[in-house]
C-alpha cells in the first residue's frame, strides 16, 4: 500500500516542495514543530531504518546532501538545526516510509525532558 509520501512523490496529493532531485523529495511538514520543519524523503519506499540495505546507500547520501543544501537555502545552517528520524511505533514513527525531519529557525533546546 502506498504511503502518503509516495502519493506526494507521485503528485497524487499536493505538498509544499522545497527540494527535489532524482533520489529525494523534501517538503514542508503540515504540522510544524519549529519555524522551519521540512520532511526529507527518499523516492524509494524504505519502511524504516531497520529496512535499510547496502543498496540504499545512494539514497541515504542523497538525503543528507539535500539536508545540507536545504539548511543553507533556508538560512538556518549558520545558527544550527536538528535532524531527527523515528523508527517504528515506539520510536514515534507515524508514516512507514523512511524520512528525516529537518528542524530549525529557533533555539531548539534539549531533546528530552526526563
Amino acid at each position: 500500500m502506498a504511503t502518503i509520501f509516495t502519493k506526494i512523490i507521485n503528485r497524487e496529493i499536493p505538498a509544499s516542495i522545497v527540494f527535489e532531485n532524482d533520489k529525494v523529495i523534501a517538503f514542508k511538514d503540515i504540522n510544524p514543530q519549529a519555524p522551519v520543519h521540512i520532511l526529507v524523503v527518499p523516492k524509494k519506499e524504505i519502511p524504516t531504518l531497520n529496512d535499510i540495505s547496502a543498496e540504499d546507500s545512494e539514497y541515504l547520501t542523497a538525503m543528507y546532501l539535500a539536508i545540507k543544501d536545504i539548511a543553507k537555502d533556508l538560512e538556518i545552517s549558520e545558527n544550527g538545526y536538528r535532524v531527527i528520524t523515528n523508527c517504528n511505533t515506539h520510536g514515534g514513527q507515524e508514516v512507514f516510509h523512511l524520512h528525516f525531519h529537518l528542524l530549525g529557525g529557533q533555539h531548539l533546546g534539549p531533546m528530552l525532558s526526563i
